[in-house]
């Protein structure tokens, strides 16, 4: 088979193509643009991902990434730690946190239920959540996992193991999205909206 390209420059094509929403033609641009830095930049290119898998690792209370003994929301003093908002990757705590109206402290489980994907309970973190409020002092447990199939599965799945251990399970409210229009939404959402409504 004719090869247009280096063996080395193709090795890391297809490492860029493994990364999630890469394609193969921007897997390609990104290996020719990692080419074109000067020594310099690819070594602390390279450097940056080393550094990050050597020293970020899980936050033994919340499993959220950290490079300390805690992260930096379980270490907060101020944060109301007997209010725990469960979410499904590490990315959802940063846009729960961009909202800035949250003081509580996230529980991230890494997934969520997808039997499809051939991810069960025992593959997501709800084991350290169920340890962690077993141990008391939790008043509400928040479900933030997306609203669709797997994520309200993954949610209901949850409220049936806690609710025996007597604390607070809620769901987030959602809806129609703000600047659009009613005659747009589905009746899931429009029914979600109903349900999620309140007083003003």
């Amino acid at each position: 088979m004719l090869r247009y390209f280096p063996t080395a420059l193709e090795r890391l094509t297809e490492e860029f193509a493994k990364l999630p929403g890469i394609g193969g033609k921007t897997a390609q641009r990104l290996a020719f643009h990692v080419l074109s830095l000067s020594d310099e930049e690819a070594e602390a290119f390279a450097n940056a991902i080393t550094e990050a898998k050597r020293t970020v690792h899980c936050c033994p209370v919340c499993q959220n990434l950290t490079d300390g003994a805690l992260c930096a929301i379980c270490d907060d003093e101020r944060r109301d730690h007997s209010v725990i908002c469960v979410v499904a990757e590490p990315r959802d705590v940063i846009a729960m946190e961009r909202a800035r109206e949250y003081d509580g402290v996230y529980h991230v489980l890494h997934g969520v239920i997808s039997p499809l994907n051939h991810v069960g309970p025992d593959d997501i973190r709800i084991r350290e959540l169920l340890a962690r409020v077993a141990k008391g002092g939790v008043r509400e447990v928040i479900m933030a996992t997306n609203p669709d199939t797997e994520g309200e599965a993954t949610a209901m799945y949850l409220s049936r193991l806690l609710r025996p251990m007597e604390v607070k399970v809620t769901r987030l409210a959602y809806g129609i999205p703000v600047g659009s229009q009613l005659e747009y939404a589905d009746e899931v959402t429009l029914l979600r909206a109903l349900e999620g409504r309140r007083e003003m």
